[in-house]
């Protein structure tokens, strides 16, 4: 069984102890030091060479991205983010994060993190990691004048590949293949994304998920609705040149006239 060794880097002395409590419970975790400041994450990694560093994102002097930032590409661990504050976590991420802990944390939460962790030690995914984590620092850093939230929301172009879609769906932040989306819909001020296996509700505009997702894949067919377009199976003309498309699930959705030509199908 192979050992993680763990670093457990977060200023408020109890959140670190309650990480330590719940990381004592996994038999192939070890925690190998806990310090409360970017500065000391640094000399910690350069000492102990963890495998995982468990990392607040808000701490004073030195917080948790410029701690990354000034650690040596050979060491950097992989990285689980930890932190209070939740308007960091979708491009974060997206980009570069094994995953995302809302403090408090929840042990299914850390569960599910550790498995993901666990995965990426086994698969050699974390020269991946690395690789996005440095991304994100430059970007960070080539605008020093920019907030943080700001350079993650503007990093990104979309949905490419088969990379998932990190979404917060109530207290969850999960990630959604997106081959598993079948659409997504308006419901008032929040979006509706129907999945093969559940529906996850968050608050967000058609802008906003249109931005999220890659328009040649998902094109938008209807003021409120996005598609998959590799998921539709069928069309039938309607009234005044619209169209109701059925998928590969059953469900039906109405084709407007005006978002037609975005379809593949029209093309």
């Amino acid at each position: 069984m192979r050992v993680i060794r763990t670093l457990i880097v977060d200023d408020e002395p109890l959140a670190r102890r309650g990480l330590e409590l719940r990381l004592a419970k996994q038999p192939d975790v070890e925690v190998v030091a806990q310090v409360g400041d970017g500065i000391a994450a640094t000399r910690a990694v350069a000492e102990h060479a963890p495998d995982l560093m468990l990392l607040d994102v808000q701490m004073p002097g030195l917080d948790g991205f410029a701690a990354l930032g000034a650690i040596p590409t050979a060491q950097l661990p992989l990285t689980v983010f930890v932190t209070a504050y939740d308007h960091y976590a979708m491009r974060a991420f997206e980009a570069c994060a094994v995953d995302y802990l809302l403090k408090p944390v929840e042990d299914v939460r850390l569960r599910q993190a550790l498995a993901r962790v666990r995965a990426s030690l086994a698969g050699r995914e974390a020269q991946d990691h690395r690789d996005r984590l440095l991304q994100l620092l430059a970007q960070v850093s080539g605008r020093p004048d920019l907030r943080l939230d700001e350079a993650l929301e503007d990093s990104g172009e979309g949905l490419r590949g088969d990379a998932p879609l990190a979404i917060r769906d109530g207290q969850r932040i999960v990630r959604v293949p997106p081959g598993e989306i079948r659409w997504v819909d308006a419901a008032g001020d929040y979006m509706c994304i129907h999945t093969d296996r559940e529906t996850h509700v968050l608050r967000a505009t058609m802008r906003e998920m249109e931005r999220r997702l890659d328009p040649r894949r998902f094109p938008r067919i209807h003021r409120s609705t996005i598609v998959n377009a590799a998921r539709v199976t069928a069309l039938r003309s309607h009234l005044n040149g619209e169209y109701f498309l059925t998928l590969d699930c059953g469900q039906e959705l109405k084709l407007s006239r005006s978002y037609r030509d975005r379809l593949p199908l029209f093309k």
